[in-house]
């Protein structure tokens, strides 16, 4: 590949990394606003601590979503004391997971898409919690 060639490649890899995280991001605040406006959602967090790291190997993408006082605040940058950091191989194998209408942790981890460093339980934690807002925009969840 010539020198435009790569520079092309490493702009859209930029690109596609910064569209990733943003999604990432707005889904995380969707999650944080039905907090704040739904109680029976907001039960999900009442008395729990967690503070989660999400990021691509590669560094490009940082998002983290901290939960304490019955609140979530989301912040676009890396955050020390994790419970959870959970590593994408790539910014298309966090897409491939969010948009999976039924997300394999455990196939993703054995594909080695996702790399989990911490207390695992955190992360059904989430599924669990993600899985609840989906069903409840969706519809299916009374």
């Amino acid at each position: 590949m010539n020198k435009e060639g790569v520079m092309l490649k490493e702009i859209f890899e930029s690109f596609d990394s910064e569209v990733t995280e943003e999604f990432l991001e707005l889904l995380l605040n969707a999650m944080r606003i039905s907090y704040m406006f739904n109680p029976d959602f907001r039960n999900n967090i009442e008395d729990f601590k967690g503070r989660y790291l999400f990021r691509s190997r590669d560094g490009k993408i940082t998002v983290a979503a901290v939960f304490e006082n019955g609140k979530m605040k989301v912040k676009e940058e890396e955050i020390g004391d994790t419970d959870i950091t959970v590593s994408f191989r790539s910014a298309k194998a966090l897409r491939e997971f969010i948009f999976s209408p039924k997300p394999d942790i455990l196939g993703s981890i054995l594909r080695q898409d996702v790399v989990v460093d911490g207390n695992f339980n955190y992360m059904y934690k989430f599924a669990f919690m993600a899985k609840r807002l989906q069903l409840m925009v969706t519809g299916r969840l009374q």
